[in-house]
């Protein structure tokens, strides 16, 4: 009687799962992007993640690896890398926290190899739940058991559902003639993972927003700092650098944020306390334009040459 009942149970189990899998399946091919609140699956979207992962391969032994969020990827201009004979490449996404960072360096780091990473430790990062880029790279890049690990830790239904569609698309190579236009509006993908804001400067005003404090989530605290025992078992030199934004000012506790990075024992740059911009040297409150970015990448080469850490 007991495993009759339990029989049963199991064919329910398995017949709820398989309709749930085919209705996220049909809902993914067929419905509008407004009707899928719970299924955010956007190849080609925001940053330039597809071209990345793509050129990835071709980049192996290089001198620095640039990690982080949209800081790191429109912040790090690998062209300036490249005239100071240092090759580089950009492992930027857009929103990366370290769960994120943690799948990406988990796939490549030992084929990439690189002497030195720059890791941009945006505290945004530390805050975020980490859903925004986790159906950023699982649309972008191979899906694997990394990608069903970092869903676990996600733990939100629309990454379960984006990875479940992922994984149906890469099993029937839907994606294979996608190619990912270089310029999107005043976005042009550089080789080698950086994204030139191509609009000129343009004058912003501050930003209204309350002051506040930084609130970390353990969980990406947890994964950051396995993030840095994953390069150091690689014997890959790290170097933590703030890139600067607007508003630095508005958060109460960035003094509690630096001293938790200079603990670390690894060398750590704020270039909002090194630098000081005026707004025309942004393009938007978070991100700085193409003038900003390279009096930022020069001042750093600069500070470390001067250190003897390059």
């Amino acid at each position: 009687m007991i495993f009759k009942f339990l029989n049963k149970i199991l064919i329910f189990i398995l017949f709820v799962s398989t309709v749930y899998i085919l209705l996220i399946i049909v809902s993914g091919l067929f419905l509008p992007e407004e009707l899928t609140t719970n299924l955010n699956y956007r190849i080609g979207s925001n940053g330039h993640m597809f071209s990345r992962t793509k050129e990835i391969d071709k980049h192996k032994n290089i001198d620095i690896l640039f990690l982080g969020s949209s800081h790191a990827y429109r912040g790090f201009d690998t062209r300036i890398f490249k005239e100071n004979g240092l090759s580089s490449f950009n492992l930027g996404s857009s929103s990366q926290t370290p769960i994120q960072t943690n799948v990406l360096l988990e796939r490549h780091i030992k084929e990439i190899n690189p002497k030195i990473v720059i890791y941009d430790v945006y505290p945004d990062a530390m805050e975020s739940d980490g859903v925004e880029s986790s159906v950023d790279i699982i649309a972008n890049s191979r899906n694997d058991f990394l990608s069903i690990n970092m869903a676990y830790k996600i733990n939100n239904i629309k990454t379960y559902n984006t990875l479940l569609y992922g994984f149906f698309r890469d099993i029937m190579n839907l994606n294979s003639d996608f190619v990912e236009e270089k310029i999107k509006e005043d976005d042009l993908y550089i080789n080698g993972g950086f994204v030139e804001r191509k609009s000129i400067s343009k004058s912003l005003s501050i930003a209204e927003e309350e002051e506040r404090n930084w609130v970390t989530n353990k969980s990406q605290i947890i994964a950051f700092e396995d993030n840095l025992e994953i390069l150091k078992r690689n014997n890959t030199k790290v170097i933590l650098v703030q890139t600067p934004y607007l508003n630095y000012d508005k958060y109460l506790n960035n003094d509690s944020i630096n001293r938790y990075y200079n603990k670390l024992g690894i060398p750590y740059y704020n270039f909002n306390e090194i630098l000081d911009l005026s707004n025309d040297y942004y393009y938007d409150y978070s991100h700085l334009n193409q003038q900003g970015v390279e009096i930022f990448n020069y001042k750093l080469i600069s500070i470390l040459i001067e250190k003897e850490q390059l």
